[in-house]
């Protein structure tokens, strides 16, 4: 039996410019993950979860559950990864074994939150194929062949900061140059030590289940027909990015904050944030703390000082219906 993790992620600076050749920063979430199991089997069968279950115990379950985790669970996005990585092997000339396998997943990312849950499946998914069949294949590769299991497979628009700092894991300052990602493929990606972080919080309501798509689309749009007030966004958000990187190295942490709020303010003049949205970043910001979307609504990520302001900070989510926990970055 082979057993693979990965995990979820916040995109703390920069997001949501990685798709369109920005720069991010992002962390590891490790208090929640996906898990792949794998073992070899007369036929190849990928076993549904409880996401993938068409049973429900009424109406009101039924509701509920696919407002809270869409209408698709993951066995398309498992099928689709394994195809993506027969065609890779066959591009590198690699030729797989005649092994069959029965594949599983589950998960403990809250689902359709910006969290990375989908691509954390395919994360953990590809590198229990990886070692099942003896497949070495560089880090930012996995990211890519990730990315266009979603993209290229079931076309959903996506960025690729999710998918490389699932790769990497920890603290990763990630610049998307244009020239990089469209000579070799895929960006500079620089491990920072997760020990350079102040405080963090992330916060995150369950009824605010919204898929990426919802974001991007319209922004993606208004990118490719130049709309200035979006393309100048995206230039500034990289900036927001490479400022903080040296707000880390730096242990400025008031100046880190800074830009974390200004991240989500930008946002917020580009796009129509939703009520539920707003609510938890004004919260966060009455209790003191920096605020910004962990991924494209749902969940938030900021700074806090201390435990007073954690305290205040745990108070205040709860009174808008968020959970909060302190992100775990390193094992």
């Amino acid at each position: 039996m082979i057993e693979t993790y990965a995990y979820a992620r916040a995109g703390l600076l920069g997001n949501p410019s990685d798709g369109y050749f920005g720069k991010t920063i992002a962390l590891s979430v490790r208090n929640f993950r996906a898990r792949a199991l794998l073992a070899p089997s007369a036929r190849l069968e990928i076993r549904p979860s409880k996401a993938d279950m068409p049973v429900f115990e009424n109406l009101e379950d039924l509701y509920s559950t696919t407002r809270w985790r869409g209408y698709y669970g993951g066995i398309r996005i498992i099928q689709a990864l394994i195809v993506r990585f027969i065609e890779y092997c066959r591009q590198q000339g690699v030729e797989l074994p005649d092994r069959n396998f029965t594949l599983e997943y589950e998960s403990t990312i809250p689902l359709r939150l910006g969290l990375g849950g989908s691509s954390a499946i395919i994360t953990a998914g590809l590198r229990a194929l990886c070692q099942y069949y003896g497949v070495e294949i560089p880090l930012p590769v996995q990211a890519n062949l990730v990315l266009e299991t979603e993209t290229r497979e079931l076309g959903v628009p996506a960025g690729p900061q999710d998918r490389v700092i699932q790769a990497y894991e920890g603290l990763v300052y990630m610049d998307f140059a244009r020239e990089l990602m469209e000579t070799r493929g895929y960006g500079e990606y620089e491990p920072l030590e997760p020990g350079l972080l102040p405080n963090l919080y992330l916060a995150y309501r369950t009824s605010l289940s919204e898929g990426t798509e919802v974001f991007h689309s319209n922004v993606r749009e208004r990118w490719r027909a130049g709309d200035p007030q979006v393309v100048e966004a995206m230039r500034t958000w990289a900036g927001y990015a490479e400022q903080g990187r040296r707000c880390l190295l730096d242990r400025d942490y008031a100046a880190l904050g800074r830009l974390i709020d200004a991240n989500f303010d930008l946002r917020a003049n580009i796009c129509s944030i939703s009520p539920g949205n707003l609510l938890m970043i004004r919260a966060a910001r009455e209790a003191g703390a920096t605020a910004n979307f962990a991924g494209s609504g749902g969940a938030i990520v900021g700074s806090y000082e201390d435990e007073r302001m954690y305290g205040a900070l745990a108070a205040a989510m709860r009174s808008c219906g968020a959970a909060v926990v302190k992100p775990r970055v390193t094992p």
